[in-house]
């Protein structure tokens, strides 16, 4: 089975990159992000006739979540657990049916948290404890799940081309770096780097400054699995050449392949 996340930044903007990437790729699901429509904005049609069944959890203008898979969505649920007045756009969960049993997959857009000296910081933080409780329950199933998406974290200094740019950035303040850490010490293996521990690998570069051109980047896009789905994982791999596409997404599609 084949998994992969991007954070498309206008699934819209973008169709035909996403249909050229479900082409070339073809993951059996795609996790997306920052789809920034609602759901009967959704260009569904284009990705259906692909083969595509499609969930969304989508919000104007800003965030929305999406999970396109080639098997039946079942058990769809939007919104991570935790809070009720939560009314953003950034968590969808389903399960699909394969011959070994069941796999849960999730689409997360986890909150930038910048700037760090408002209200929007300790929504960041807040949330990551949410997604952690709920990782925790899902643990409970003994199941094998997929938590992928556009975390805004940097995990480590060697996970950005500069780590002294972004010190004081919410993406990469310790107190960040240290839930995560938290969310994988609850038993989460983080997939690429159970493949590939190298340095310079990066899935986003911003649009300002020559980032792209410069290859200052940074990994802030994950894949998180529970045990029963990381003795299953086989690879994992960025696909950076979409960046140099024509009105590129600042993200790039990270996939993984599980043996299930």
């Amino acid at each position: 089975m084949r998994i992969a996340t991007w954070n498309i930044n206008s699934v819209r903007l973008r169709i035909g990159h996403l249909t050229a990437f479900l082409e070339e790729a073809k993951p059996d699901i795609l996790c997306l992000q920052e789809i920034k429509c609602m759901d009967d904005a959704f260009p569904a049609s284009e990705i259906e006739d692909m083969g595509y069944n499609i969930a969304v959890h989508g919000q104007k203008t800003f965030n929305g979540v999406a999970i396109l898979s080639r098997l039946p969505l079942e058990d769809v649920t939007c919104g991570l657990p935790g809070d009720e007045a939560d009314e953003q756009s950034r968590y969808i969960e389903a399960v699909v049916s394969v011959a070994s049993g069941a796999v849960r997959v999730a689409s997360i857009y986890l909150p930038n948290g910048n700037p760090v000296n408002t209200e929007k910081y300790a929504y960041k933080l807040k949330w990551m404890d949410r997604l952690t409780a709920h990782a925790q329950s899902l643990l409970a199933l003994e199941e094998p799940f997929v938590l992928a998406g556009d975390y805004n974290v940097i995990p480590h200094a060697r996970d950005a081309a500069k780590p002294e740019q972004w010190v004081e950035d919410a993406l990469f303040l310790p107190q960040t770096r240290a839930k995560f850490q938290g969310l994988l010490n609850i038993g989460l293996t983080e997939a690429l780097r159970a493949c590939d521990d190298s340095e310079g690998l990066y899935t986003f570069w911003d649009y300002q400054a020559g980032a792209w051109q410069r290859n200052n980047g940074i990994r802030i896009d994950h894949l998180l699995l529970s045990p029963q789905a990381a003795d299953h994982l086989k690879d994992a791999s960025i696909h950076k050449h979409l960046r140099a596409l024509e009105k590129p997404s600042d993200h790039v599609p990270v996939l993984i392949d599980l043996d299930l």
